[in-house]
């Protein structure tokens, strides 16, 4: 029942951002002006995006094994990439992050490791990544700030609060990683006695440290140098080749943003899809292009073109993962019976797998 209630929780968090983000992007757009720049859009432009986002795709799938590999697993490519793709697709069609736990529990189907181990590799790969745009976009926001005018002028007071809480709070994430590690059965008793477990229900707490121990440990890859210096490296890669294809794509459509631009508005909307998010995180993508296109366009612009801009983006990214995810989860998802498994089968079992993981 507190699971139902905690799941109905987070849905209510998700439609509650959804609906100000759709308001938010719907208001004062210029509906003759969107349709004008799609109509206009040449299908040189769509393939030409679609070409970064397929290497985009191709880093942010790969990167993963190097987080695998201090852990003992090592997944062949050729398995590796679909597995990502089924993951990527339910995450992004499920609210909440519903399907994160996918690729977690698929690893544990490849290699001998626990899924509360696997699902902290995940979280490192979440951290990181949300660190990097984070200090992207502070940096970003600082290099405005020094120029004094531009950008500068036009960053509204939410990118300004937004800018300094993503970048402290990411921060304070990976900070928390590194104690987490060096002193692991110091947080874990740490956890138990601020969240009460021990005096109110004694027995979870045993079950919960344990859970806690076996997700700390995969954080072990932040102590193997080699292998976190491939994944950052391929990391760099992914968010470089990522922000490169969404400005080649706005010079396509007629908006005069810079590259340096087009990095800020993607770090920010980066930030922005780390709230609770929407089922294919409709209205809350559009939310973050706008409010970040604010700061280096005239309104007028970025209710027009720039929403345009964004329906592109997110629609092409949607297509895109949709359609990788559901040409692989044939190859990679087998029942116990033999037959494959549909998506929501496989989200069932890997929260199944979660919650039933014994303790050791």
């Amino acid at each position: 029942m507190k699971a139902h209630g905690k799941l109905l929780g987070k849905i209510a968090a998700s439609l509650l951002v959804t609906a100000v983000c759709v308001a938010y992007a719907l208001h004062g757009i210029d509906k003759a002006g969107v349709l004008s720049a799609l109509r206009a859009l040449p299908i040189s432009a769509v393939v030409m995006y679609l070409g970064t986002v397929a290497v985009t795709h191709f880093f942010r799938g790969a990167r993963w094994n190097y987080l695998l590999k201090p852990l003992g697993v090592t997944i062949p490519l050729r398995r590796l990439l679909p597995i990502s793709s089924v993951g990527f697709m339910a995450i992004l069609a499920l609210p909440v992050r519903l399907g994160e736990l996918v690729r977690p529990f698929y690893a544990t189907r490849e290699g001998p490791i626990r899924m509360s181990a696997a699902v902290g590799t995940v979280a490192v790969e979440r951290i990181v990544d949300g660190l990097m745009i984070s200090i992207l976009f502070f940096v970003s926001y600082l290099a405005s700030t020094l120029h004094g005018t531009g950008a500068a002028a036009s960053f509204s007071p939410e990118l300004r609060l937004g800018a300094w809480l993503s970048f402290l709070g990411f921060l304070g994430l990976t900070s928390f990683l590194a104690v987490a590690l060096v002193r692991t059965e110091a947080t874990v008793r740490f956890v138990l006695k601020w969240s009460l477990l021990e005096r109110l229900m004694p027995v979870r707490a045993a079950h919960v440290a344990d859970r806690l121990r076996a997700l700390i440990s995969g954080f072990g890859v932040l102590s193997d140098g080699r292998n976190l210096a491939r994944f950052v490296g391929q990391t760099t890669l992914y968010w470089w080749f990522n922000g490169l294809g969404m400005w080649l794509l706005a010079r396509q459509m007629g908006l005069d943003l810079s590259l340096g631009a087009a990095f800020t508005t993607m770090a920010f909307t980066g930030v922005v899809l780390t709230l609770p998010n929407s089922p294919g995180l409709v209205g809350q993508f559009h939310a973050g292009i706008k409010l970040a296109l604010m700061a280096f366009l005239p309104a007028a612009v970025v209710n027009s073109k720039g929403i345009a801009y964004a329906v592109v983006l997110h629609g092409l990214q949607t297509v895109w993962y949709v359609a990788l995810g559901l040409l692989s989860l044939p190859l990679v998802s087998a029942g116990s019976r033999g037959h494959h498994e549909s998506l929501k089968d496989v989200v069932a079992e890997a929260n199944q797998s979660a919650e039933a993981e014994p303790v050791t």
